[in-house]
């Protein structure tokens, strides 16, 4: 193998890594991926005799990279049409159970979205420590910061997420019997077996960024969210086609018409195993990324 295919080689090695940082930063996957191919053309023109640890340089980039798209991203945000939602991605884990669980709780869109309450270096800094147990000098450098400052920004970001820190998902049958009882739901109208599923303050919310149509408030309360399946749902869905797939690391499910992907469901849990959060992405800029599932089913 030459240099150059070495040098390519060791940042192929690296690139899973980078893309779930990225993305979890940054909660959208297109923008994961440019970050991640700008990264590449850098690392491919940058002298290798002056980096000492290929995987600490690579981090420490990607890293400050999204720092600053962030900041971007934050703003405009305040601009945008209805609710935001992270960009859904289809997941697939062959590392250990335990490592498994601990990755995908990580890329849940509950999860992502009680992020956005952090500054983009809290974020940053708190993904590293929490989720890729990183230790606090390597944490700093890759964030820009002293290890006292970094410390801080871990500690603050653990205080703004709270009891969110838990990440719950219940088994993967528990899952499935959900999925089910929204699939009779939305096929016959009837929300009987899908009443005991939800929690009493259940949330839905949908992300049409303006270019489809979808609630653009959010439903509060079983009650209000009830309604809106059996009725709303029951007459927009009942004549798709229901594909069940792992999304952001959980069950969920891709609404398809006509050859084309024109929603995804995914749900937030509480700790009795209950739906606390329904979001449903209706954005075609952010279902783009699905479209490949359409090749396996």
């Amino acid at each position: 193998m030459n240099s150059a295919e070495n040098t390519a080689a060791v940042f192929e090695q690296r690139r899973p890594f980078l893309l779930g940082l990225a993305y979890r930063i940054l909660g959208s996957r297109a923008e994961a991926e440019d970050v991640v191919q700008e990264l590449f053309i850098k690392w491919l023109e940058t002298d290798r005799a002056i980096i000492a640890t290929p995987a600490a340089w690579l981090t420490t980039a990607c890293t400050r990279h999204c720092i600053d798209l962030l900041r971007s991203a934050h703003k405009s945000r305040v601009d945008y049409i209805g609710t935001w939602l992270p960009e859904p991605i289809h997941t697939t884990h062959q590392d250990s159970p335990e490592h498994r669980h601990e990755l995908a709780s990580s890329l849940s869109t509950a999860f992502l979205l009680l992020l956005e309450r952090l500054t983009p270096k809290e974020r940053a800094a708190y993904l590293l420590y929490e989720i890729f147990d990183m230790d606090y000098t390597h944490v700093a450098d890759a964030v820009g910061v002293q290890e006292a400052a970094c410390r801080k920004l871990v500690s603050r970001a653990k205080a703004s997420l709270g009891s969110g820190q838990t990440r719950f998902q219940p088994e993967p049958a528990r899952q499935e019997q959900l999925l089910s009882a929204f699939r009779s739901a939305i096929a016959s109208g009837s929300t009987a077996s899908l009443t005991a599923m939800l929690s009493e303050d259940v949330e839905l919310c949908a992300d049409s960024g303006g270019k489809a149509s979808a609630i653009r408030e959010t439903l509060s309360g079983i009650s209000n969210v009830l309604d809106f399946i059996g009725q709303s749902l029951h007459v927009y869905w009942q004549t798709c086609e229901w594909l069940p797939a792992e999304i952001n690391g959980a069950q969920g499910v891709i609404i398809k018409a006509d050859e084309v992907i024109t929603a995804s469901m995914t749900f937030g849990f509480d700790e009795a195993g209950q739906v606390s959060r329904i979001f449903i992405m209706r954005n075609p800029q952010k279902l783009a990324g699905l479209q490949d599932l359409l090749d396996v089913h």
